[in-house]
């Protein structure tokens, strides 16, 4: 009796362990013949209809003029005032200055309340409308290169010299003074701050004269 116990225990547990092993072959095999890592791969991401700009760096409006500057004949140079933003009363100008070769000799930034300032000089009434501000802020815009706004020359000779003025001096002050067709940008920023500026070709650089 105890050989035939023997010998039986041994098949007993060879047909257990039948079942797990012809699971895992056959799991094998099926992983196998679906190639590595099929069961895991995921189609291609989907960016047609990704937004390709931002509404952050959108154009709201552009004006353009062409007038001499940098030279009194010849090609004129382009000036431009470019406003971005999510909506009007939150954006940004960038006002550029670029002569006949391409290269820009100017450059500003002007913000939503740099353009909206001086609108307090116009209201009747203790505040404004949100599009009251916007219609002001745009007409701003669009009359940003009045021809009033350029004149000859940019320095009289009877204007005496104003210290403190970035980039200028002097030098540059009075061989302004002695160029008769030298022309001048007047602008105003903010509420009173009525610029103006012109090309100094001593420097070979725009320079603020007022």
């Amino acid at each position: 009796m105890k050989v035939f116990w023997i010998v039986l225990l041994p098949l007993l547990a060879a047909c257990n362990s039948t079942p797990s092993a012809v699971n895992e072959g056959t799991v094998s095999r099926a992983a196998d013949r679906q190639g590595p890592g099929t069961a895991q791969a995921l189609p291609a991401p989907d960016t047609a209809r990704a937004k390709a700009v931002s509404a952050l760096h959108d154009t709201l409006r552009q004006v353009r003029e062409r007038h001499n500057f940098s030279h009194s004949a010849g090609p004129p140079d382009l000036f431009r005032l470019v406003f971005r933003g999510p909506s009007i009363l939150e954006g940004t100008g960038e006002l550029t200055i670029t002569d006949p070769t391409g290269q820009v000799i100017f450059r500003e930034i002007l913000t939503e309340p740099d353009l909206e300032a001086s609108l307090v000089y116009e209201m009747k009434a203790p505040s404004a409308t949100r599009s009251d501000r916007e219609t002001f802020v745009l007409r701003r815009i669009d009359r940003f290169f009045l021809p009033s706004q350029f004149h000859t020359p940019a320095v009289m000779t009877t204007m005496p010299f104003r210290s403190g003025i970035e980039n200028m001096n002097r030098t540059i002050w009075s061989d302004l003074q002695k160029r008769p067709d030298a022309i001048g940008f007047e602008y105003l920023k903010g509420k009173e701050d009525r610029r103006v500026i012109a090309w100094s070709p001593l420097k070979k650089q725009t320079v603020r004269v007022r």
